[in-house]
C-alpha cells in the first residue's frame, strides 16, 4: 500500500514500533557550484524573519568551486532552511525555504552582488517534482559544466528535463557514436512537468517509440542513462526496477514512482518497459536519509519518472509527433532494452 508523503509521519507514528535508536536530525550537502571560491555558508531555518541576521558561518575553511559541505541540522530546527554562501569576490548565493528532509543535495550556483538573493538548482528537486531552477546568467560565462542525459523522439530533436538544460549557455550532446553536437531549445520549457525539448545539430540516433497502453502497478520497468559521469567521460549506466505507484511525490498526478536505482545525471533519461517502449522520462530520486529522519526508517529505492502521458502531451504542444508503439510484441530481456535504448540515449553536456 502506498500511503501519501505528507502523511508518513503519523504513519510511521501508529504502525511502527519504537526504533531502538532514535532517528538522526537530517543531513545534507551544499554543492557550490558558482564557479568561484566560498568564504563563509550560513544556514538558517526558515522562514528565518525580516533582517539579515545570519548568525556566524559554518565553514571552517573555504569552500573550492564544485566541492559539497555536509550539514546536520538540529533536531528541534525542523526541515525547511534558508542557505547562504558567500563569495571570495564578495558576491552571494542564496536559496530559501529549501526542505533539506526531501533534498540530500543543495546546489547553490547564480552568484549576485553582495546582498542580493540569488537562484540555485537543488539536485534531486524538491516536492512536487518541480526543481528550483537558477535564471539564466547575465554576466560573463562561468566556465561551470554540468551533465545529465537526453533521448532521440523526433529527427533532430531530443527530450529531457527543463532542470538539466535551465540556464545553459551552451548545450551539447554526445551520441553513442561519440560524436558531440551544438543543441538548443527547440520549444518552450515546460517548468510543471520539468520538460525541455533540444533542437540537435545532427542525428542524434534512431528515435525511440512511446508506449500508448495504460501503466499498471509491478511493471517490470529498464532506466538508461549517465548518473554521476564526469565530464564527457562515463559511460551509461542500465538499472532495472519495478513501478511502485502511479503518482509521484505528495500524490503528484504527473509522475510515476518507481524502485530503479537513479542518481544525479540519470535525469532526462528514458524510463522504458520490457519492450524497449517509453513510460516515462527519469526526474528525480527522495532523499531517503531526510525521510529517515523523519520517520526513523530508511525508504528503499524511491525515485520518481514523468509520465509518458504527459511527455507526449507536451511534445505534441511543441508541434512533434511522437512515434507510438503497436500493441502486443514480446518482451525482451534488460540487456536487450538496454541495446535499443542505447542508440537512441544521449549524454548532455551543459556550460554555463
Amino acid at each position: 500500500m502506498t500511503w501519501p508523503w505528507r502523511l508518513l509521519p503519523l504513519v510511521a507514528l501508529l504502525l511502527a514500533p519504537a526504533p531502538p535508536v532514535a532517528a538522526e536530525a537530517p543531513a545534507f550537502r551544499v554543492l557550490n557550484r558558482t564557479g568561484m571560491t566560498a568564504t563563509a555558508l550560513y544556514a538558517v531555518r526558515s522562514p528565518r524573519g525580516s533582517g539579515e541576521d545570519w548568525g556566524r558561518s559554518l565553514l571552517p575553511r573555504p569552500l573550492p568551486p564544485e566541492e559539497s559541505f555536509g550539514l546536520r541540522a538540529a533536531e528541534s530546527a525542523g526541515c525547511r532552511f534558508d542557505l547562504r554562501l558567500v563569495l571570495s569576490d564578495g558576491r552571494e548565493s542564496r536559496l530559501t525555504g529549501q526542505d533539506v528532509c526531501v533534498q540530500s543535495m543543495i546546489v547553490l550556483e547564480t552568484a549576485v552582488p553582495g546582498g542580493g538573493a540569488g537562484a540555485g538548482l537543488g539536485k534531486p528537486p524538491p516536492a512536487g517534482g518541480a526543481p528550483r531552477t537558477a535564471p539564466p546568467p547575465t554576466g560573463p560565462a562561468t566556465g561551470r559544466v554540468s551533465s545529465g542525459t537526453g533521448f532521440v523522439v523526433a529527427r533532430q530533436r531530443v527530450l529531457t528535463n527543463k532542470h538539466v538544460v535551465d540556464g545553459c549557455r551552451r548545450i551539447t550532446v554526445r551520441s553513442p557514436d561519440g560524436r558531440d553536437m551544438p543543441a538548443s531549445l527547440a520549444a518552450a520549457q515546460d517548468g510543471r512537468r520539468d520538460l525541455s525539448l533540444l533542437a540537435v545539430e545532427g542525428d542524434p540516433g534512431p528515435v525511440l517509440r512511446f508506449r500508448s497502453a495504460a501503466v499498471r502497478r509491478g511493471e517490470e520497468v529498464v532506466t538508461y542513462g549517465f548518473p554521476l559521469s564526469g565530464i564527457l567521460s562515463s559511460g551509461p549506466t542500465l538499472t532495472t526496477g519495478e513501478v511502485n505507484a502511479l503518482s509521484g511525490l505528495a500524490d503528484n498526478p504527473l509522475q510515476f514512482q518507481i524502485s530503479a536505482p537513479v542518481q544525479p545525471g540519470n535525469s532526462g533519461g528514458p524510463l522504458l518497459d520490457r519492450q524497449g517502449n517509453v513510460l516515462g522520462v527519469v526526474v528525480s530520486k527522495l532523499n531517503a536519509a531526510g525521510i529517515a529522519a523523519r520517520t526513523g526508517d530508511i525508504p528503499q529505492n524511491v525515485n520518481f519518472a514523468v509520465k509518458g502521458s504527459e511527455a507526449l502531451e507536451y511534445l505534441r504542444g511543441a508541434g512533434v509527433q511522437p512515434s507510438m508503439a503497436e500493441a502486443g510484441g514480446r518482451d525482451r530481456s534488460p540487456a536487450e532494452v538496454g541495446e535499443l535504448a542505447h542508440r537512441s540515449t544521449v549524454l548532455i553536456r551543459c556550460e554555463r
